[in-house]
């Protein structure tokens, strides 16, 4: 799939206030500065669809883009700055929450981790908040360029080590993207494009 037309909807922070079409929507989330707007635009062919930023949580809002008029990305805020709470599962925003649990049209979410980094403790506790809410999710390592393929292959391997002794069933499907080389682009459009197949035809 190629990407030909990109446009921002609109930024809130509330799932009421989100677009009424009904198209399906990727989600991309991940812990502050892991790379999300510089991933976005890479995909998008845009240099400044999505604000790239030096300051963690520059995000705040779910930002709706509309992707060749029959799918939409969102954007949504980083979940590493908030409060980490267990009970409430405030490891990112309430309206964050709300979003995952509450939007239909979602059909795959895309959860950021910068590669560079062994397997951290907010990543794992997310993903399991995902897999117990049964929200079909996918991994993309970002910054892939920043270090050699036996360092990528060997925390790879640390995350599966890590779900799988979390009583994961299997490692989801990931993607290793670098946005400064376009590592993993065609793979990730061609990931969604198959999805969105599927969505239209059982619409059909």
């Amino acid at each position: 799939m190629k990407i030909t037309t990109a446009e921002f909807i609109i930024s809130n922070s509330e799932v009421a206030k989100c677009p009424k079409d009904l198209l399906p929507e990727y989600a991309f989330i991940g812990r502050s500065n892991v790379g999300k707007s510089s991933l976005i635009n890479m995909l998008t062919n845009h240099k400044n669809l999505a604000k790239t930023s030096g300051r963690p949580g520059k995000t705040q809002l779910i930002n709706h883009f509309k992707i060749n008029n029959n799918w939409f990305l969102v954007d949504l805020p980083g979940y590493g700055y908030a409060k980490v709470s267990k009970k409430t599962k405030s490891v990112f925003q309430q309206f964050i929450t709300d979003y995952f649990e509450k939007r239909e049209q979602l059909v795959c979410a895309f959860v950021l981790i910068d590669i560079r980094h062994e397997a951290q403790k907010i990543d794992l506790e997310f993903m399991e908040f995902m897999g117990e809410s049964e929200i079909p999710f996918c991994i993309i390592f970002t910054k892939a360029d920043k270090i050699s393929k036996v360092k990528i292959d060997s925390h790879i391997a640390a995350y599966k080590k890590q779900m799988l002794m979390n009583n994961w069933a299997e490692m989801p499907p990931f993607f290793v993207t670098s946005s400064t080389e376009s590592t993993g682009k065609e793979e990730l459009l061609s990931y969604i494009g198959e999805i969105n197949e599927e969505v239209f035809n059982s619409n059909s």
